[in-house]
């Protein structure tokens, strides 16, 4: 769960239940109106965002999401944390671990959009 996540939770219980009803009922109209005006529609095809010259991993891990926003995350974090301790611990230049997470970042893309065209 996100630092914010938590923060909105905690201040959510120490709410009275009718305020919590009414945050619950704006959050509900909130999600609402999102829906309305499309702005939870996430895009299905990666936005091609180049890959500078020079790029730390981080900066290219945030290029990389920002180029697969269909992508969940969670499913991303283990290997993402991973090529980053090669980076850092082992000192594995960032090029050749930023090649890896572009070749995750696909393969995960690749794997979704295949299990989609299987499903019926």
């Amino acid at each position: 769960m996100s630092g914010e996540s938590k923060k909105l939770l905690r201040l959510f219980r120490d709410l009275s239940t009718a305020r919590q009803a009414a945050l619950l009922e704006y959050a509900e109209f909130l999600s609402r109106r999102d829906q309305e005006e499309g702005l939870n529609a996430v895009s299905q095809v990666p936005v091609h965002i180049p890959r500078p010259e020079q790029e730390s991993v981080v900066k290219a891990i945030q290029r990389l999401m920002a180029s697969y926003p269909m992508l969940e995350r969670n499913k991303l974090l283990h290997e993402t944390s991973a090529q980053m301790t090669r980076h850092i611990v082992q000192g594995v230049p960032a090029s050749e671990v930023i090649d890896e997470l572009e070749n995750i970042f696909r393969h995960q893309y690749d794997s979704r959009a295949e299990g989609k065209a299987s499903s019926p």
